[in-house]
This record gives structure tokens, C-alpha cells and sequence, in this order.
């Protein structure tokens, strides 16, 4: 029998989600199809309304072995299983000759644990849940949502946490969840057959593709400890947030609470000179911590390697000691113990790694107004990570919108290990043994020179470090004046969002929206059902809103989002490829820059039919020597820094929208 064709496998796709095929991403499905074959890298670009999903998924499909999706978000999680894969296996099913199978599989603690549910949470915290006397009536909003818990796991398949709706506090899931540390094992479980978590590792065994998400990816390739079934082809969409993403799962946290907590646990099952001197060490580094400045650490200052190797050399003594004492008198002694080994562990694992003073990692302390302070630990850099573990063995597809910064791929490519682009090595040194690979970028159906304009006020001051800035307020009221609303507005920290959002209500006759008022979910719904509306907000804006049509024809961004210049981690990566004799303002700085306004940019134009402007009120944008560069990240719009022309421009935009009752 003939081999379908990759057209033919498309055109069944689009038909049965009842898209329209378009030329990029019939380009986006033969160059993954190539990649696969060839056991490649890809790098693919592929703009809003692409159709990038099927782009990817078709040819995955069409494989015949296992393939693992990995995306940073849930919502395009919840998109590819719940609607794109069974669409597209239903379409191909026929044309295949066979029904490929599929399954979402997430970190442990984001499944319902039937053995915390069912014996208790092992440690103080489930004490004052319930009134003595009547158990089963709760006393609190805790209680309320464990009952509600108890009784979802005896109808949900899953026992995911996204499938439970409304969903339940963070607190009240830490009651009836594990993490992978603290599970007891299948094994020695009274419900490992019953296991959520088992179940859904033994579904993405089975399946053809796996959807998972950047986290769990990095996770299993950066622990060693495999997670996610064999494969040899992974696709990671959202891929301009898997460097982030990894260095989340590559920093380390010391808090008072944190070690309070591993003290408690570890008090009820080890001799008393082992507690205490796990508890001597926590009061110790409890002191430090209470008068701990927030900033890098470039060098540890003598009393804080005290404190970490006293609480490293008391967590070990209590590892050991825990591996060794049995206590019969301690309920559910197995959940205990795991529960305790995990914090220790977690402790002694972060201490010793400070202490080692790695030149690839960076330390600082950070304070929280609410929690205080705390003493991370982070690489570096993961491209050396990233190269190593998660292109040495398979071929590996990354696409994003938002790839191709100053014009080329290379700057991302860096970011993950690769190599520039048609060179052997890193930064074009020939033999280095560095993965291949190829960028190709597949365009847009849009036509952005004449759906958007790219306007930058270039009359006004330069944006300073502190204080608020009245022209920036000027031209922000009449910009959105301008447009009749329809405006998201992008910040550059909250503050600055606050401090607009008051201002222009009391200057303007439209609803303004500002984020930390209500749910995200609600200010987009609420946003994106009265055009008049504005929404400002800061960071997860910027990357969170798709609210195609006429209530959102004006994206302003304040100012270039420079990473914050006491920022410890990006200025020590900055300061490393300075010292390596590379530019680390354009390599950082610029990069964190140019992808966070490709994205914010990207908020604009999300159907054939919208209109509008992206406002940039930071003059940088048209006068330093890196606007080209930032510009060029950007979407191909209509450019002007003219301020009479861009408010004409936003007025007639308005007037045609309500001429159509918009």
C-alpha cells in the first residue's frame, strides 16, 4: 500500500478542525517531517495564526513512534489534548490505516493522592481541620475545600488538578497531593494500583504522543531519574520560554520556614543529638537570614559558609539516621519518613551545592514583603545543560512565534547550546562537538505592514530609573483618548501600571482594568467584552492575552523592558560574556528585551481582520544604537514616529469599528 502523502495527511487535519490550510504551515509541516527523518535540530518561527499545532502534530502523527510535545502553558496543553489530537487522530485515522494513541502526563504533585486523601496528611499542618466532634463538618474554607476533594476522587478519571473545576487553594491541594520525593512508591503503596499518577505515566508509556510541559521536560532530562517514556523525537512549542523555564528547575531555595519544617519532621523519628543539632544549625542560619540584604553573592561571606556547612554536615547525620531507626509508634511511619527524608534532603542538597562554590552558578539572597528573605542558587547558564541532555539523543523541534530576535535565530540558538548558524562550534569555533541545526522561519498569514502600525514617541524624555513620568502619562491619556479604549496596556513593573491606571481614571471617561484587581481569566474576559475597556498590567500580559477583534486596537508598552540592572542573575550572566569578550548588554540584556516585545507586540494581531497600533513611549526604541536591533525582533508594521499621524491613525480606526456597532 502507498505511503500517504504529508499534503494529504494535512489537508484531512485542516479539514476535520475546520481550518484553512495556509503556506506557512504546510512549510512548518515538510521542514519537522525533514527533521525527523534526518534525526535533526529545527528551529521553526512560525507567526500567530499559523496554525502551528498541526504544523507539528501531522507530521508527529504520521512518524509512527513516540513523540513527546512539551509546551510552558496550560492552556495550550488543554488545546492539543482536548481539541486538536482527537480531531486530527479522528481525520488521519482513515488515511493512516491505524489510531494513534495520546496522553497528557504532568509533574506528581499535579495528581490527587489517594493515599494522602485517605490516611491523613503525615505532619501538624492538617491539625484544626475539622471540629472534633463533627468530623465531617468543616470549619474553615480549608475544610470546605478537603470535603469537596474527597468527594471529586470518587468521580474523576484523572485526578488531575486542572480537571477539578472550580479549582481549590493552593493549601488546601498541598493536603492531598506528593511530590515525587515524598511518594511512597507503587510498590509499597496501599494504593499504587489505583494511583493517578501511575495511571498517567502508564497511559503516556502506551501512547504515540505525549503532551507534557517544559517543567517535567527538565526535570527528566537535568535529574537523571527518566519521568517521561522513551523518545526519540521531542517538539517543544512555546520555545522562547524553555530557557526560563529550565532555569527554574535548576535553582535551589534555602528559607527559615522551609529548614523550620525539615527540623519538625525530622524530630519525631531520630535520636535527640541529631535533632538538635539540625535545630542549632536552622537557628543559626535563621539569625543570617533575619538581617540578609538582597543582591548577589560574588564571593559567601564566612559566616553565612558556617551556617550552610553546619546545616549540610546536621542534614547528612539526619539522612543517615533516619535510614536506619524504625518507630513503630509513629503512624503511618513509611509516609512520615518519606515526608521527612524529602525536606532534609531538599535542605542538604541546596547547602552542599552553595558551599561547593561552583564558578557556573550564581548566588543571592532575595526578600519578600510577606515571606521574608531566602538564599537562592541558579546556573549561570543551561545552555551547556540543555546541549547535553536534550539534544544528544533525539531530534528535537522548537517553535515559537517569537524566535528570530534581531533578525536571525542565533541569539535564541546561543541561549540553548546551539551554535550560530552554518558554523561547527560554539561561537563559530570549528570541531567543537555542538548539535546541527537549522532556523526556518515560516511567516504569517498576516499582513502586518498594513494591519498594524508601529508607532515610538520619540519626542519624549528618556524613561529614568525612579519616579513617575509626566510627558509618558500625556501621551498615554491621549493615546487611548485616541482610540476610544481598546487598549492593553504593558508595563514594565506594577507600579508603573498602578500608578497609569490611576491617573487616566481620573482623567478619561472609559473603564480601565488593572491586573491584581480580579483573576487574570476575568480582567481578559471583562477586557475583551466592552471595546471601550482598557486592561494595564505587567509581565504575565504581556505574554497571556489572545483578544482578536476591536477591544483591543491600541498595545502600548511603557518603556523597553530592560532587565531590572540589580537583577542577580541576568547581571551575572551579563557580566559573564563580558569577561568572556563578548557584548553581554546585547547578548542579555537586549535578548531578554527583543523577546518580550516581539511577544507584547504580538497581542495586536491575532485574525486577518484586526487593526491597530503598538505604541512604544520609550524614545530608546528610535534613537539608541540597539533600536534597530529590538525593531527588527518585531513584527514587519507599518513604522512612524510621527504623533499626529498615529492618533489620526487610532481615530479612524475607532470610527470604523463603530460603524460596524463595535
Amino acid at each position: 500500500m502507498t505511503k500517504p502523502s504529508l499534503t494529504e495527511l494535512l489537508h484531512a487535519a485542516v479539514a476535520a478542525v475546520g481550518g484553512t490550510e495556509r503556506p506557512g504551515q504546510v512549510a512548518m509541516a515538510e521542514a519537522v517531517a525533514s527533521a525527523i527523518d534526518d534525526s535533526s535540530h529545527l528551529l521553526v518561527q512560525a507567526g500567530t495564526g499559523t496554525g502551528k499545532s498541526l504544523g507539528y502534530l501531522v507530521p508527529a502523527l504520521a512518524h509512527g513512534e513516540r513523540v513527546v510535545v512539551a509546551t510552558a502553558t496550560l492552556a495550550l496543553q488543554r488545546q492539543l489534548v482536548e481539541r486538536d489530537l482527537p480531531r486530527t487522530v479522528e481525520a488521519l485515522h482513515p488515511v493512516l490505516r491505524r489510531r494513534p494513541e495520546f496522553a497528557m502526563l504532568k509533574g506528581r504533585s499535579n495528581y490527587l493522592c489517594l493515599h494522602r486523601l485517605h490516611e491523613g496528611v503525615p505532619q501538624e499542618e492538617e491539625e484544626g481541620l475539622f471540629d472534633p466532634f463533627e468530623a465531617a463538618t468543616p470549619t474553615s474554607k480549608l475544610g470546605t475545600d478537603l470535603l469537596r476533594l474527597r468527594d471529586w476522587s470518587d468521580e474523576t478519571e484523572t485526578g488531575d488538578r486542572d480537571d477539578l473545576t472550580p479549582g481549590v487553594s493552593d493549601r488546601a491541594w498541598s493536603q492531598v497531593s506528593v511530590s515525587s520525593r515524598e511518594c511512597l512508591g507503587a510498590s509499597r503503596c496501599a494504593y499504587g494500583q489505583e494511583c493517578f499518577a501511575e495511571l498517567a505515566k502508564e497511559r503516556a508509556r502506551l501512547a504515540d504522543v505525549v503532551v507534557t510541559n517544559h517543567a517535567l521536560l527538565a526535570i527528566d532530562a537535568i535529574e537523571g531519574a527518566p519521568i517521561l517514556p522513551s523518545h526519540e523525537v521531542l517538539i517543544v512549542d512555546e520555545a522562547h520560554e524553555l530557557v526560563s523555564r529550565v532555569t527554574g528547575v535548576a535553582t535551589g531555595e534555602l528559607t527559615p520556614g522551609q529548614v523550620n519544617r525539615a527540623v519538625r519532621r525530622a524530630a519525631k523519628l531520630v535520636n535527640e543529638k541529631a535533632a538538635d543539632a539540625l535545630q542549632t544549625a536552622s537557628e543559626t542560619f535563621e539569625g543570617l537570614m533575619e538581617l540578609a540584604l538582597p543582591g548577589r553573592l560574588e564571593t559567601i561571606p564566612e559566616d553565612l559558609e558556617y551556617a550552610l556547612a553546619a546545616l549540610r554536615d546536621a542534614a547528612r547525620t539526619v539522612i543517615s539516621a533516619i535510614g536506619a531507626t524504625r518507630d513503630k509508634s509513629v503512624q503511618d511511619e513509611d509516609a512520615v519518613r518519606k515526608q521527612a527524608l524529602a525536606s532534609v534532603e531538599s535542605i542538604h542538597t541546596v547547602a552542599e551545592r552553595i558551599t561547593q562554590r561552583s564558578e557556573y552558578d550564581v548566588v543571592w539572597y532575595e526578600r519578600h514583603d510577606r515571606f521574608g528573605a531566602s538564599l537562592r542558587v541558579a546556573p549561570l547558564s543551561v545552555s551547556g545543560l540543555l546541549r547535553e541532555k536534550l539534544f544528544a539523543d533525539r531530534s528535537v523541534t522548537l517553535t515559537s512565534a517569537t524566535l528570530k530576535l534581531g533578525g536571525d535565530f542565533n541569539g535564541v540558538g546561543a541561549s540553548l547550546g546551539l551554535a550560530p548558524e552554518g558554523t561547527a562550534g560554539v561561537d563559530g569555533t570549528p570541531g567543537a562537538d555542538l548539535p546541527v541545526w537549522k532556523g526556518v522561519d515560516v511567516g504569517s498569514p498576516f499582513d502586518y505592514p498594513k494591519q498594524g502600525i508601529l508607532y515610538v514617541a520619540r519626542h519624549l524624555n528618556n524613561p529614568g530609573r525612579e519616579g513617575t513620568r509626566a510627558d509618558m502619562t500625556d501621551e498615554l491619556a491621549e493615546l487611548v483618548e485616541a482610540a476610544g479604549g481598546r487598549t492593553l496596556g504593558l508595563f514594565s513593573s506594577m507600579r508603573a501600571a498602578r500608578a497609569a491606571a490611576e491617573e487616566l481614571r481620573g482623567r478619561l471617561d472609559v473603564p480601565i482594568l488593572l491586573q491584581g484587581e480580579e483573576t487574570l481569566g476575568e480582567l481578559i474576559k471583562n477586557f475583551a467584552a466592552d471595546p471601550r475597556t482598557c486592561l494595564f498590567g505587567t509581565l504575565s500580559l504581556w505574554q497571556g492575552v489572545d483578544v482578536p477583534g476591536p477591544s483591543c486596537q491600541l498595545v502600548v508598552m511603557d518603556r523597553i523592558p530592560f532587565p531590572r540592572p540589580d537583577d542577580p542573575l541576568m547581571s551575572a550572566r551579563q557580566k559573564a560574556v563580558e569577561e568572556a569578550g563578548g557584548n553581554g548588554f546585547m547578548a542579555v540584556a537586549a535578548t531578554h528585551s527583543a523577546l518580550l516585545m516581539a511577544q507584547g507586540a504580538g497581542r495586536l494581531v491575532r485574525a486577518t481582520g484586526d487593526r491597530g497600533v503598538v505604541a512604544v513611549l520609550d524614545p530608546r526604541l528610535a534613537t539608541a544604537r540597539y533600536g534597530s536591533y529590538l525593531r527588527a525582533s518585531l513584527p514587519d508594521f507599518w513604522y512612524t514616529t510621527d504623533r499626529n499621524q498615529v492618533r489620526r491613525s487610532l481615530a479612524a480606526i475607532d470610527e470604523a469599528a463603530r460603524a460596524e456597532g463595535k
